[in-house]
């Protein structure tokens, strides 16, 4: 059975679900998106992804067709239509149709659409064996605290590493490390620190990012926020990622370089364990 997907007001099997050729989302890949993870049928850090949503509609100057309480609403609505149990649910808000045009159209309609996503979370393969990342030039845009479904580059960036033997690109500009082709990058130095980029228009603003780094300091760990080094994570005792579908997922190998006894490391199997807690008491 396939899936539903809602499209601009309407619940719909995926393979009816269309939207307009001349959607500024297609054209210029004028919109945004959000994935918010979904465990034992509920939203994990729902307001969050909101906020964020918000701010990036704001940054564009794009309007929202719905408001926050309607966008949950469908949200829970497309989770027990599609009875999905652990997985997310993806969002996109683009400017919607208009004659092709590099200027903004003075009254748009935006275009949401939303489907659902079924992701092993819980039991990731990956949250056990650790990731092997590779290092690659950020040649994104400036602008990447904005959510914008723009992503050309992480996906090229994907494929290379892919084409290296390892899972995920780091990409590095001016010499450290911005961020994972779709998550926040962070090292564990060897006297316990946790050190991941401070928040700037280089990152984005990651909603797991933000709660693991609060649960770090609950912990009583030490966080640092600052640049690092591809030469300084091939260094440290561990290293790690968070994202909304991998939660705290670690890193094992570093270009070629293996970290530690290349097993994950004890404090991102901590922040994972502490995470996982709280999601599942606190989803909507």
């Amino acid at each position: 059975m396939s899936r539903i997907v809602y499209v601009n007001g309407a619940y719909l099997p995926e393979e009816e679900a269309k939207v307009s050729v001349f959607d500024r989302g297609f054209l210029f890949a004028d919109g945004v998106y959000e994935v918010t993870s979904v465990l034992n049928g509920k939203l994990v850090d729902f307001d969050g992804h909101a906020k964020r949503l918000e701010r990036s509609l704001t940054e564009l100057e794009m309007p929202s067709p719905v408001t926050m309480d309607e966008l949950l609403q469908i949200h829970r609505d497309l989770i027990d239509r599609n009875g999905l149990v652990e997985g997310g649910v993806y969002l996109q808000i683009t400017r919607g149709a208009a004659p092709r045009d590099f200027a903004y159209p003075a009254d748009p309609k935006p275009t949401l659409v939303l489907f659902t996503l079924e992701i092993n979370i819980s039991g990731s393969p990956k949250a056990e064996t650790g990731l092997k990342v590779v290092s690659i030039p950020d040649e994104r845009w400036g602008r990447r605290d904005i959510k914008t479904v723009q992503l050309l580059y992480p996906s090229m960036g994907k494929m290379a590493a892919k084409a290296q033997g390892a899972d995920d690109a780091w990409m590095v500009e001016d010499g450290a490390v911005t961020e994972g082709t779709s998550n926040n990058a962070y090292i564990v130095t060897k006297d316990g620190k946790i050190v991941t980029r401070q928040l700037s228009h280089a990152i984005l603003h990651g909603i797991t990012r933000a709660a693991v780094l609060r649960m770090a300091e609950e912990a009583q760990m030490i966080v640092e926020e600052r640049p690092f080094t591809i030469e300084e994570a091939q260094n440290a005792a561990e290293a790690f990622i968070t994202s909304a579908t991998t939660f705290v997922t670690p890193v094992v190998e570093i270009d070629g370089v293996t970290l530690g006894d290349g097993k994950p490391g004890r404090i991102a199997k901590r922040l994972r364990e502490i995470y996982m807690d709280e999601a599942r008491a606190k989803a909507v």
